[in-house]
């Protein structure tokens, strides 16, 4: 498929747009697309000398998914001067002639967002323990950003922002129902009923893990991305999923979910939480309710990728072992309410 046949990027209407925005864009363009699917999709654009990425919602979704076009945008941008690295933004599009949805345009950065533990292996461990360290220090330093001060006070709803992650994801463990699951509802029950007062509002990214960070040759973070459930909220919540996702990648391994984690000299769970501690003023001595949220959350993401996999709507191996790991997620997250501290 050629370069001007690209689903969803005309480059005949992009190109004019983009000479408006983007100082010395070069002659002939050419993209590619690096991330599709159901998720925004993302463009990498060269004019052969320097690259920027396009950001646009996916192709028939773009009433429910628009919005997400300026949200990425603005958080992106109010980030630029802080400690947390981001790609540099060039301009939002809002009018629909161009490529038929809003889109965004970045600069693109060079990095790796390693998934698998198989990656970081031949990387050694003292390089992987720096690469999980470097994570660790970009979410502290993002949740140390004051939203009034970066000009995202009205970003979100931070009030009763924990209530409606509880009640949103019974909602979405509710539509795609394949079986009785009584540990969900035990699990729902008890956050319902001990949903604590909000830590310092903040910014949440909202799906941070290492996969969603492009890391340097020199092992840096060269650049957090994947802002799209980005919000003003409990920051708590970040850290509690990027625990709970790491023991998704050893409950589940192989290729169906990331188990970056995994790789020999990676931070352990205490780990992280400890290094976290010592970057950040918060108070994780009531981490066990943001772990049983968390564990619930991945609990009904996963439900629905085994309730598509059941419907014949899933391709690819790995899919079949996504099911059964619905189960000591969700026995995790009882434990964590019981146990922690």
């Amino acid at each position: 498929m050629g370069a001007h046949e690209l689903p969803g990027l005309d480059l005949g209407r992009l190109a004019p747009w983009l000479r408006t925005v983007v100082h010395g864009v070069g002659g002939d363009l050419g993209a590619e697309l690096i991330a599709g699917g159901k998720s925004n999709l993302t463009y990498r654009l060269t004019d052969g000398h320097r690259a920027w990425i396009v950001r646009r919602p996916p192709l028939g979704h773009v009433l429910a998914t628009a919005h997400d076009m300026a949200r990425e945008y603005r958080v992106m941008s109010a980030l630029q001067d802080t400690d947390v690295p981001v790609p540099t933004t060039y301009a939002l599009c809002e009018d629909t002639d161009v490529l038929g949805a809003p889109f965004y345009v970045m600069e693109h950065v060079e990095g790796v967002p390693y998934r698998y533990a198989r990656e970081l292996a031949p990387l050694g461990p003292e390089r992987t323990r720096a690469i999980s360290e470097n994570l660790v220090d970009v979410l502290a330093a993002l949740h140390a950003v004051s939203p009034e001060a970066v000009g995202l006070r009205d970003f979100g709803r931070p009030e009763g922002f924990l209530g409606r992650q509880v009640a949103r994801w019974k909602k979405q463990l509710g539509a795609s129902h394949a079986r009785d699951l009584p540990a969900a509802d035990e699990l729902h029950r008890r956050l319902a009923a001990s949903v604590p007062a909000e830590s310092a509002t903040g910014i949440v990214h909202g799906d941070f893990r290492l996969d969603n960070v492009l890391t340097d040759a020199q092992d840096r973070p060269a650049a957090v991305i994947d802002w799209e459930m980005a919000t003003l909220g409990d920051p708590l919540t970040d850290l509690a999923l990027l625990v709970v996702y790491q023991r998704l990648g050893e409950l589940v391994g192989g290729n169906a979910v990331a188990d970056a984690a995994s790789a020999p000299g990676f931070l352990t769970e205490d780990e992280i939480l400890a290094r976290y501690a010592t970057h950040s003023d918060r108070d994780l001595s009531g981490l066990g309710f943001y772990l049983g949220l968390a564990s619930y959350k991945l609990a009904a993401i996963l439900e629905g990728i085994h309730y598509r996999h059941l419907q014949g709507q899933t391709v690819g191996p790995g899919f079949e072992s996504i099911g059964p790991a619905v189960h000591p997620l969700l026995d995790a997250g009882l434990t964590a309410l019981k146990e922690y501290r």
